[in-house]
């Protein structure tokens, strides 16, 4: 769950010389390397709408979704017919860690946020392309975006929501 209150990272519309349109959508890959160098990849789409809305569509190796407001997480996880609820007011502070992003080098910023190090890179049209962190357990988490649409306007909020069907288990986090 840690892994993906990381991708949060993104909440936010300008700061830095980093500038993220009012909503955007992307493919994904995530790649999650762990201390004995055992990787887990992950493809999905992602949609970021709204200063705080993302929903994490993850496609592969499992079916699941993960939305966000900026206060609450929602882990659906359809093998397990699970959804999982988070409160994240002691989550990432998204805002401080892109406030703090330096331009390390040609289109690379880092930013440090409690005790946590980010790479963010954009490329050449400064779109957003990738981030890449370190989680709690040591993990590296980098998360590469590909056919990065920016736009302007909020998205749909159908298309933000995380929806399943009634009788999966609920749990409150």
């Amino acid at each position: 769950m840690t892994k993906l209150l990381g991708v949060l990272l993104l909440s936010t519309l300008v700061f830095a010389d980093i500038k993220l349109p009012d909503n955007f959508q992307a493919n994904f890959k995530q790649m999650i390397t762990n201390t004995k160098e055992k990787v887990i990849h992950y493809k999905g789409k992602v949609a970021f709408s709204d200063e705080k809305l993302f929903k994490w569509s993850y496609l592969e190796p499992t079916q699941k979704e993960v939305c966000t407001d900026g206060l609450e997480l929602l882990v659906v996880d359809h093998d397990l017919e699970q959804v999982s609820a988070y409160y994240i007011g002691k989550g990432i502070d998204i805002a401080k860690v892109l406030q703090k992003a330096t331009l390390h080098s040609k289109n690379i910023y880092v930013a440090e946020s409690n005790g946590k190090k980010y790479t963010i890179q954009l490329d050449d049209t400064q779109k957003l392309q990738s981030i890449a962190y370190y989680d709690e357990l040591d993990n590296k988490v980098q998360i590469v975006f590909t056919k990065m649409k920016y736009a302007k306007g909020k998205l749909a909020d159908d298309k933000m929501q995380c929806n399943y069907p009634v009788d999966y288990d609920v749990i409150r986090g």
